[in-house]
């Protein structure tokens, strides 16, 4: 039997599952790396082209929720787009699974696994990779990334550029959804160091349990789960730059930790004593408003003023309306190739409605919608149902509109008034989360100083 030229990899604290699955998967590809500790998945997918992960989504006892598995999977579609990922688990918690494949996951197997559903599955992931590989073979090497024309926006990237050339800690302010993480590896690209590693820490989805680990690495027998000398995130970005995303969402207690290592330059792994030395350039994003952060003692100040050298804000996309169609007209364009689709083209109502929409969701929901339409729409035209905008209302306020935002501003007003501005009891009064008070704050345009 030819086995197909295909590289997998199988992760999995089990090294029993690890040698049955390798000792199968042998006889019908090439490749087969195997990874007892997911802390090694960025060093191996550095020097290493994996078509296919087979990733475990549970890894210590007594935290058998898969949380840790979609944290390894977004780092994985992070660090390699084109590997395919499977998610194994032993524990049939389909929900969790299903959240994987919304995440990017290609597929998700039951442990123990039946040997036919294991391989027809890999299979179809290597096609799938395969296919990935074809369609940017020819492409030329470019950032694949839309700027925009609008003033708004080019300033942001031109100031972006001036502070590449340096090695300033960078804050990055913006809503959800407004390209923060392209930004971010602009800077990168931009940069003296854009020969080095570029790591991205998604900070809000990493479990406080395991921050420390994660970040600063781990002495052999640090605790339970430690069976090796392993690396932490900073140390992976030695010489390159570190990109920690939603830097607010930190709690307090870590926060401080995280000040230590920028103040000193220093990491020093759970379990060890020794420091050792870091050169690496940090860029931060959040989509929460940190003075008020700080003012509400939420965030550390010294921490605010070490990460925030240079603050660049990324505008809405309700902001940019010049660039909204040159945008929709991009992700078009990709999504087309992504698909491997013939020219498709907007209906004009279309285009007329793309400019209406307020996009709240900025570029993350128009990405999202086009490339719906662009798996939905015939004849080659994508119409109003397939983009799935029948019911948006222009971003502008109509007169109900205006007396009902007129009500929801006295509410917040009160609500402050009453509990002395602290933005935790007024939301939790309110029914807010505080993201959402401190966006009718902004909207408002309410100062709470």
């Amino acid at each position: 039997m030819k086995k197909t030229n295909a590289s997998i990899l199988i992760i999995d604290d089990q090294e029993d599952i690890l040698f049955a699955s390798k000792v199968y998967l042998k006889k019908y590809f090439e490749n087969i790396f195997t990874l007892n500790n997911p802390r090694n998945i960025v060093e191996l997918l550095s020097k290493n082209t994996i078509d296919v992960v087979l990733l475990d989504m549970n890894y210590r006892l007594g935290f058998e929720d898969g949380r840790e598995g979609l944290y390894l999977l977004k780092e994985i579609k992070t660090l390699s787009p084109k590997t395919v990922v499977i998610l194994m688990t032993a524990f049939g918690k389909v929900e969790t699974a299903v959240e994987g494949l919304k995440s990017g996951a290609f597929d998700y197997i039951l442990k123990p696994w039946e040997n036919k559903k294991l391989l027809e599955s890999v299979k179809q992931a290597v096609d799938k990779a395969r296919k990935e590989q074809k369609k940017t073979k020819e492409v030329a090497i470019k950032e694949d990334f839309f700027v925009g024309n609008s003033e708004i926006i080019k300033k942001a990237y031109s100031l972006a550029d001036k502070v590449a050339k340096t090695d300033a800690n960078v804050l990055i302010l913006g809503e959800n959804g407004t390209g923060k993480f392209v930004l971010a590896h602009h800077i990168h690209t931009q940069s003296e160091r854009k020969n080095q590693p570029f790591i991205a820490v998604d900070l809000g989805s990493l479990n406080s349990n395991i921050f420390e680990s994660e970040l600063f690495g781990y002495a052999k027998g640090a605790f339970t789960d430690a069976k090796t000398d392993t690396a932490g995130r900073f140390e992976m970005a030695q010489n390159g730059t570190i990109f920690l995303d939603e830097i607010g969402n930190v709690p307090l207690h870590l926060q401080s930790k995280l000040l230590q290592v920028i103040q000193t330059k220093t990491v020093t792994r759970l379990g060890e004593t020794k420091a050792r030395p870091l050169n690496v350039r940090i860029i931060t994003a959040t989509n929460l408003n940190l003075k008020l952060e700080v003012a509400d003692k939420n965030f550390r100040e010294d921490l605010y003023y070490r990460i925030n050298t240079m603050e660049i804000v990324l505008p809405p996309l309700r902001e940019r309306h010049e660039d909204k169609i040159p945008l929709a007209e991009y992700l078009l364009d990709k999504m087309i190739e992504k698909y491997g689709r013939d020219e498709i083209t907007f209906d004009k109502k279309v285009l007329e409605q793309i400019e209406k929409h307020a996009w709240n969701g900025n570029i993350r929901e128009m990405e999202n919608k086009i490339e719906r339409a662009v798996i939905l729409c015939e004849n080659n035209v994508i119409t109003i149902s397939d983009l799935d905008l029948e019911t948006i209302t222009p971003y502008e306020e109509n007169s109900d509109d205006i007396q009902l935002s007129s009500v929801e501003k006295a509410a917040v007003e009160k609500a402050l008034l009453k509990n002395n501005n602290n933005i935790s009891k007024t939301a939790e009064e309110l029914g807010l989360s505080r993201g959402a008070l401190y966006r009718r704050l902004e909207k408002f345009n309410i100062n709470i100083d």
